[in-house]
């Protein structure tokens, strides 16, 4: 079994960009579980601008790019530490990719990020993914910026061929209209289509330090399903979904891998 999580900047930190310590620990102990029982587990992680923020004491996320890219630079170093000190606990190594869009675009550079990546699971590394913020200039437009994780996930997921893509954000799933805003909204367990419908139930940002929003995340399920590939939204508060994922349970809501 092998698949890719990934998480956001609002499941790795509290609102003011520190660390949310007790989920973050949580994560890496149910990641760290599931490697012992043989599952290949990709990481893509948020967070290096907002944890950059924090670490820097800033009010906010920068507004211009220099100083996204610097918190960005900052903040990666917080997020590699934290994963390398809390996985390494339970005797798990961890490896750091820094992709861009020219990386995943041009097929030699996309091919030998594919022969990295299934060499570090080979050797049982968890491979931590993320853009390279530090560099990448996202106003340019997608030709030279992923611009968010939730694409880069469904990349990812697509590259080393995984059999589940997990999205672990700050709401529960798919519903029929924004839960804060629309009391009467449900929960949408399974998508079997991913029509014009399902897309115009898409807002916008979700909070203030993170770049994504339900309307990526749509588009990630997209390039997931269209891959084959199984993609779930879940709530980040409680990593130990993934457990229930594993087991065939019903977790959030579940886009339906098109039959390759």
């Amino acid at each position: 079994m092998r698949i890719v999580v990934k998480v956001g900047t609002s499941t790795l930190a509290h609102t003011g960009g520190r660390m949310n310590i007790r989920r973050v620990e949580l994560l890496c102990k149910v990641l760290s579980d599931l490697k012992n029982a043989g599952v290949q587990v990709v990481l893509v992680s948020s967070g290096a601008i907002g944890m950059g923020v924090g670490k820097l004491g800033l009010t906010g996320r920068p507004g211009d790019m220099p100083g996204k890219q610097a918190a960005a630079a900052v903040g990666q170093c917080e997020l590699m530490y934290t994963y390398d000190k809390l996985l390494g606990e339970y005797n798990h190594t961890v490896a750091q990719i820094l992709l861009t869009a020219e990386d995943v675009q041009d097929s030699r550079r996309s091919r030998y990020v594919h022969d990295t990546l299934q060499r570090l699971l080979e050797w049982g590394v968890l491979p931590v993914v993320n853009e390279n913020d530090a560099v990448a200039i996202d106003e340019i437009g997608i030709h030279t910026t992923i611009g968010e994780n939730d694409t880069l996930s469904a990349i990812v997921a697509k590259l080393v061929q995984a059999d589940m893509l997990v999205l672990l954000s700050d709401i529960d799933g798919l519903y029929t209209a924004d839960p804060r805003q629309d009391p009467n909204a449900t929960l949408i367990p399974v998508v079997e289509e991913i029509t014009p419908q399902i897309l115009a139930l898409a807002g916008g940002t979700g909070t203030a330090l993170g770049s994504g929003g339900m309307a990526t995340k749509l588009k990630a399920a997209q390039l997931a399903t269209q891959s084959g590939i199984d993609m779930i939204i879940a709530n980040g508060e409680t990593p130990e979904c993934l457990y229930a994922l594993l087991e065939g349970k019903s977790v959030g809501t579940r886009f339906v891998g098109r039959s390759q």
